[in-house]
C-alpha cells in the first residue's frame, strides 16, 4: 500500500497516550517554573500555586504576579511539548485546549468550586492562545522541511 506518510488512521490509544503525555509535561514544567521563580524571589513553594485559582493576574500582589509569569512561561514550554509529542500543526489547538480543559476540571475538584475570577479565565485564554500559536509555528517549521528524495550525492555540489 503506497503512501504511508502521515496516514490518518484513527488510533484512540495513541491519542490518549499523547493527551496523558502532554498533561504530564504541562504539570512537570509548571512545577519547575513555580519552583524556579519562587526560589529567585524567595517565596515558599506551595501546591496551591499549581491548583488554586486565587492570586493570579498582573495587577495582583507579589505572589500573584509570579503565578501569572509561571503560567505564561509554562504555556511557552508546553508549546515545545506539543512540538515533540503531537508533531502535527492541525492538532495543536485540540491538544492545547484539552490540556487546559483537564486543568480546569482539576482546579474545580481541588478547590471545590468553578473558578470565578476574571483574571483566571483571561490567563487561561491567553495560555491556550500562546500554547497553540507557538506550537503550530514549531510544528509547521518541521512539517515544511524539504523531504530528501535521493540517497546519493547532491547534484548541485
Amino acid at each position: 500500500m503506497p503512501g504511508h506518510f502521515r496516514s490518518n488512521v484513527w488510533d484512540p490509544i495513541h491519542i490518549v497516550a499523547q493527551i496523558v503525555a502532554i498533561q504530564c509535561q504541562y504539570y512537570v514544567t509548571l512545577g519547575f517554573w513555580v519552583a524556579v521563580l519562587d526560589f529567585i524571589v524567595g517565596y515558599d513553594v506551595s501546591i496551591d500555586q499549581l491548583f488554586s485559582q486565587a492570586e493570579k493576574g498582573l495587577f495582583a500582589a507579589g505572589p500573584g504576579k509570579i503565578n501569572t509569569i509561571t503560567y505564561v512561561l509554562n504555556c511557552l514550554t508546553s508549546a515545545v511539548g506539543l512540538w515533540f509529542i503531537v508533531q502535527r500543526t492541525k492538532q495543536c489547538l485540540d491538544f492545547s485546549f484539552t490540556v487546559h480543559l483537564i486543568h480546569f476540571f482539576i482546579i474545580w475538584s481541588f478547590n471545590g468550586y468553578i473558578p470565578h475570577t476574571a483574571s483566571w479565565w483571561i490567563l487561561n485564554i491567553i495560555g491556550v492562545t500562546l500554547m497553540t500559536v507557538l506550537g503550530e509555528f514549531l510544528c509547521m517549521r518541521t512539517e515544511l522541511k524539504a523531504i530528501p528524495i535521493g540517497m546519493g550525492q547532491k547534484a548541485d555540489v
